[in-house]
């Protein structure tokens, strides 16, 4: 399979950086998605999940002022109802598929973020935003006389009040990004020339971190909140038992031990070899 960086896509970069995947959305000018986007970013998104050279995904834009404003729709007019459903129905796997890879994902969204737009980004597991009042975060779809359908009105009302995430989504309103990070739909909230800078230093912290435990926390709460505690409880053991007698696990607990910081990094990509189990005799 080919490397991440290494991907022909037509709608977008892809680039990687000391362990850090970057995906940039390029479609001008207002980086509207269809079909064909959607089966790109498919491709992009299983590109993260098989290369184990990224152990963080940033996904971001390469408009200065666009994140995304969402599905085409110009699709809406020319495309028979069933295919806009298949596309719409595309959308959704590929966004369970971010939620259920086991790679971090940060959302830099450093402009307009408008209905299909922000569901992407809600994809993500963390999103930061640029604090521009001329920018526009919302979801419309109501004002086509349609729904958020690329998982918006599962996703929003899972981070945010519920009031809240249906008021936007029947109302339509536009909020600024201020107004949308003190609603919880972003993590942080920087000026617009500071925010790839601060979503590269998160990510940085995140690659020195065991990619093995990063992960497993990634899907321990993504998939268990979705279950009855007791079955939530399960899916965490078998997935801390996964971790035990790892070559991470090895590494950190010998770097503890031998007061010095651990190099998960080398351990995992093989530059360094696991520490060796201790003999009790």
């Amino acid at each position: 399979m080919e490397s991440f960086d290494q991907l022909d896509l037509e709608y977008f970069q892809t680039e990687v950086e000391n362990h850090v995947g970057i995906l940039r959305i390029d479609r001008p000018p207002v980086n509207a998605h269809n079909i064909d986007v959607l089966l790109e970013l498919q491709r992009a998104v299983e590109g993260v999940r098989f290369d184990d050279d990224v152990r963080v995904c940033v996904f971001g834009s390469a408009n200065e002022d666009i994140f995304s404003t969402g599905f085409d729709i110009n699709d809406l007019q020319t495309e028979e109802a069933h295919q806009i459903g298949y596309a719409s129905q595309t959308s959704k796997e590929i966004i369970m598929k971010m939620r259920t890879t086991d790679t971090i994902f940060i959302a830099a969204v450093d402009g307009h973020c408008m209905g299909g737009g922000l569901e992407l980004a809600l994809a993500c597991d963390f999103r930061f935003v640029g604090d521009d009042d001329n920018y526009r975060v919302g979801m419309p779809e109501v004002h086509l006389g349609l729904i958020a359908g690329e998982a918006g009105t599962q996703l929003l009302p899972r981070y945010i009040n519920r009031s809240d995430a249906l008021r936007m989504m029947i109302t339509g309103e536009e909020l600024t990004p201020q107004e949308a990070y003190e609603k919880d739909i972003f993590d942080e909230i920087h000026p617009p020339e500071d925010v790839e800078d601060a979503v590269f230093e998160f990510a940085e912290e995140i690659v020195e971190k065991p990619a093995g435990a990063v992960g497993h926390n990634k899907l321990a709460v993504n998939e268990g909140l979705e279950m009855p505690l007791w079955d939530a409880l399960s899916h965490e053991r078998e997935l801390q038992n996964a971790l035990l007698g790892s070559d991470s696990a090895k590494e950190g607990v010998d770097a503890f031990l031998e007061d010095r910081e651990p190099d998960f990094v080398g351990v995992e990509i093989g530059e360094k070899d696991a520490p060796e189990p201790t003999s009790d005799d």
